[in-house]
């Protein structure tokens, strides 16, 4: 039975979810490091939230973990290429929780407008210092987002609700994007000049992180005020403090922290900054929505094969993933077929789709057909990891699709280029969906992979298939089918035979000892 670990605490439908969809769920909080190391090979899937930290050495040890589902947006507590090396599945919930962050970041920008925290303790302790809390309106003023994705695009959305002017920096949002959701497109700098308010709404990664530092501040409009309700880390913390003691900035508000739990902070004890403790995606709404996604997306995907929201490998729904099925079959046979026949060392692979299969979501199955080639020299490969370890090893993968039907309503044709060389497959799907090899290089043939093949390169003369055949038979090995192919009369030859068990090596041997034979191998499917 498929078994999950919820290791952070989440809503109880999020095991009631996994259950119901007959996966066998733990769940147990507070795991230290230790514990989960020693636990976490028990389980096919590991539930978290931002407490659980999901380290190499956890990875490691975790020998049977094909997912890791959070519960949230951030991933900073998932090593993402060690999951990857490791074949499993990094998902996270990007909606999930993406109205309650993005609403949380307008309270805060209304909160350091207008100074509301302040005001209110004030307030609570007798005082009525009106004339002390000066604050700023929002309508009008230009608010510039720095990342406009998900929760970006719903605080932009809410803005100019209030009557404000939206510009946005983000390297991946589209002209035809920004003009759908009413934002202007603009360069970094272009916004930190104009802004007057700053909203941050990226992610934390090496090319964002301090993105607001000293340098970003000397080149913003003074009185600027701060919002960050993302990710700690995207503001140099020392420099913001060295801003607002200057007058540059005017005010900020700040939901995350470089480090957390913050309990003590540089930034702390300042008039001019609202503070709270991370919390973006606290609302009883957004708590129940992720964990009622990240339970169904980990089910979905170990039940069904569908990808959801994966930060590590390609998105497949679960209607996709029953549609690719018989070519999964196909391309995995094909990228067997050359890694097993492989001694050279690979420089590239060509993977060309021509017909039906191009209308299909065809990445996942690129990554199966690395997946087969590197398996025999890399048990550990799946289609998780197959295109990062082929990047690894600089192995480049070229992807090509050609429309309209040829010979066959779909061919998949998997070409290496090694240090010694090409060599090229191709193969289809016949009417019974089952996978067959229609050509080997340039040489056609028509053969179903079984499970015990061999696999044999000859010249095209008068007695092979009678010695083969006489082999065979001397060694108790049963032929099931014999396929068979040739450039031209008495030119180079091929011959594809499915055996009923598997060829020995002393089987083998004798074949090579046929005159015409250059090459010969068992293979296994």
């Amino acid at each position: 039975m498929v078994k999950v670990l919820i290791s952070d605490k989440m809503s109880p439908l999020a095991k009631e979810i996994f259950e119901r969809r007959g996966i066998e769920t733990d769940e147990i909080v507070g795991l230290t490091k230790e514990e989960l190391e020693a636990k976490i090979h028990e389980y096919d899937g590991l539930a978290i939230r931002s407490a659980t930290k999901v380290t190499p050495k956890i990875l490691a040890a975790a020998k049977n973990l094909k997912v890791v589902g959070r519960a949230g947006i951030g991933v900073d507590n998932v090593d993402i290429p060690a999951a990857t090396s490791n074949g499993t599945v990094v998902m996270n919930t990007p909606m999930g929780n993406s109205i309650t962050t993005a609403e949380h970041a307008i309270a805060m920008m209304f909160a350091v407008a207008r100074q509301i925290p302040q005001a209110s303790a004030s307030t609570h302790q007798g005082k009525w210092e009106k004339s002390k809390f000066m604050g700023v309106e929002l309508t009008s003023k230009i608010l510039g987002i720095i990342g406009c994705g998900n929760i970006g695009a719903i605080a932009a959305s809410r803005a100019i609700g209030l009557k404000m002017k939206v510009i946005a920096f983000d390297p991946f949002l589209s002209e035809e994007r920004a003009e759908e959701i009413g934002v202007e497109k603009v360069e970094l700098d272009g916004l930190l000049g104009r802004a007057d308010f700053i909203s941050l709404h990226t992610p934390l990664t090496d090319s964002t992180r301090g993105i607001l530092d000293a340098d970003a501040f000397a080149k913003m409009k003074d009185g600027v005020r701060i919002v960050n309700c993302a990710r700690g880390g995207l503001i140099d913390e020392v420099a913001l403090k060295d801003a607002l003691d200057s007058g540059k900035v005017a005010g900020a508000a700040l939901d995350v922290f470089e480090v957390e739990p913050a309990k003590e902070n540089v930034l702390f004890g300042n008039d001019n900054v609202v503070v709270t403790p991370h919390l973006g995606a606290s609302t009883s709404e957004a708590q129940v929505n992720v964990a009622v996604q990240v339970a169904e997306q980990m089910s979905d995907y170990l039940l069904d094969g569908a990808v959801t929201n994966a930060l590590n490998m390609p998105s497949l729904t679960a209607e996709e993933s029953k549609r690719l099925s018989p070519y999964m079959s196909l391309v995995g046979q094909l990228g067997s077929f050359v890694g097993q026949l492989n001694d050279a060392v690979m420089k590239e692979i060509h993977i060309g789709y021509q017909g039906d299969v191009t209308e299909l979501n065809v990445r996942p199955l690129t990554a199966i057909v690395v997946e087969g080639l590197l398996r025999p020299l890399l048990s550990s490969v799946n289609m998780v990891n197959a295109l990062s370890v082929a990047k690894e090893r600089d192995i480049n993968v070229v992807e090509s699709k050609v429309e309209g039907e040829g010979d066959y309503n779909t061919l998949v044709t998997v070409k290496v280029i090694t240090d010694k060389g090409e060599f090229s497959v191709a193969g289809t799907l016949f009417a019974d969906r089952r996978p067959r090899i229609v050509q080997v290089d340039d040489i056609r043939l028509e053969g179903e992979l079984t499970e015990n093949m061999i696999f044999a390169t000859n010249e095209d003369k008068p007695g092979f298939i009678g010695s083969l055949g006489t082999i065979l038979g001397t060694g108790g090995l049963n032929i099931a089918t014999f396929n068979l192919g040739r450039h031209n009369e008495g030119g180079r030859a091929i011959a594809l035979v499915a055996v009923d068990q598997h060829a020995s090596n002393d089987v083998i041997g004798e074949i090579e000892k046929i005159g015409q034979v250059h090459s010969v191998k068992a293979l296994n499917f």
